[in-house]
């Protein structure tokens, strides 16, 4: 019966579902049996085409996280204490809105819902979200990138984002120098932990939800304290500059639609001709970053960063479909790295330009 429906019908169900449409345009093109090579969902490519081996490496990936759920919610199975944690939970759940999974009737629904649950579980009535900002940030962001995409008739999932994120203003406000560090009360600040709350901040904006420009202002300031004349981010000052806080800081102003910043081309300089280097750890999450940088900075830098980048990923994958990383656990290191590939296909908010 569903067959004879007509496209536009379909639509207007899914919309009145109030999922998102570039989650669902696939399966509208399939039931009726329409050419794609032409057709254009919300932020993604005109011509979508994702190579073969990304999408291999990314469905398996997809079922390597999904056999790490764990009862309630978490990706905790891999029996790593990130894991266990909602800030994981939420890079996860990011990596299946990513691909495009439908929160209400795909493969994937209960993950994506179980996860999102877990992260509303883990508020507390002061809106922070686990024990550290890294945890409340991660967390934040994939609440905002799941509001619109999926069913919230509640209105549990905009009231816990709310609250989130005046949890960041609140705590920014106390804070000396204007930005984060490793709990709200903290008076310290570094360019990690910033930037991770930035962009929440900036999603959640992007979801529709009220966030003062002097709080993004003053992160902004703060960011650019530690950023150096050759266009690197340093920790906490502008020395020991290195290329995963760079693409921090680059995304932050990319996201905030800040590119006219006079330093921007510099930065972008620097993430071209800075390599990692083999001291550096946390590779995933260093990619994680790098791609969304690039991506935003300098699609042609970052379509040849892509191809390196696939080839790593998918060298560096496990048989069983997932990813290895001594000190995030194979949950995290599973969702960055897919997150780092991500853009490829283009689904989530953040990634629009």
């Amino acid at each position: 019966m569903i067959s004879s429906i007509t496209s536009a019908v379909k639509v207007t169900i899914l919309r009145t579902l109030n999922i998102r449409l570039s989650l669902v345009l696939p399966i509208v093109l399939l039931l009726t049996h329409t050419d794609i090579s032409n057709a254009q969902a919300p932020g993604r490519r005109k011509v979508d085409i994702v190579p073969a081996d990304v999408e291999i490496a990314y469905t398996k990936g997809l079922k390597f996280l999904a056999a790490q759920q764990a009862a309630n919610g978490s990706f905790s199975k891999d029996g790593n204490g990130y894991s266990t944690q909602p800030g994981i939970t939420g890079i996860c759940v990011l990596a299946f809105l990513a691909h495009g999974e439908d929160a209400e009737y795909g493969p994937y629904a209960d993950n994506i819902k179980k996860g999102i649950n877990f992260i509303l579980m883990q508020q507390a009535d002061n809106g922070y979200i686990g024990s550290s900002m890294y945890n409340h940030g991660f967390a934040t962001l994939a609440l905002a990138e799941a509001y619109g995409m999926v069913n919230d008739d509640n209105g549990k999932l905009a009231g816990s984002l709310k609250k989130s994120v005046a949890l960041l203003t609140s705590s920014q406000d106390k804070n000396p120098k204007g930005a984060w560090r490793y709990n709200p009360d903290d008076v310290r600040a570094d360019t990690t932990v910033a930037g991770c709350q930035i962009v929440a901040l900036l999603a959640a904006r992007n979801a529709g939800i009220p966030v003062p420009d002097k709080n993004i202002d003053k992160a902004l300031e703060y960011m650019a304290s530690c950023r150096a004349t050759r266009g690197g981010y340093g920790y906490t000052t502008k020395t020991g500059t290195k290329s995963t806080l760079t693409a921090i800081g680059s995304l932050c102003l990319s996201l905030a639609k800040n590119k006219d910043d006079p330093s921007f081309d510099t930065i972008t300089n620097y993430l071209i001709t800075t390599p990692a280097g083999s001291s550096h750890h946390y590779i995933y999450y260093h990619e994680y970053y790098m791609a969304q940088a690039l991506f935003h900075a300098d699609e042609e830098e970052w379509k040849k960063w892509n191809e390196k980048n696939t080839k790593v990923m998918t060298a560096s994958q496990l048989g069983d479909g997932g990813w290895s990383d001594n000190r995030l656990g194979r949950s995290g290191a599973t969702g960055f790295a897919l997150l780092s590939m991500a853009l490829n296909y283009r689904f989530l908010p953040i990634y629009e330009k």
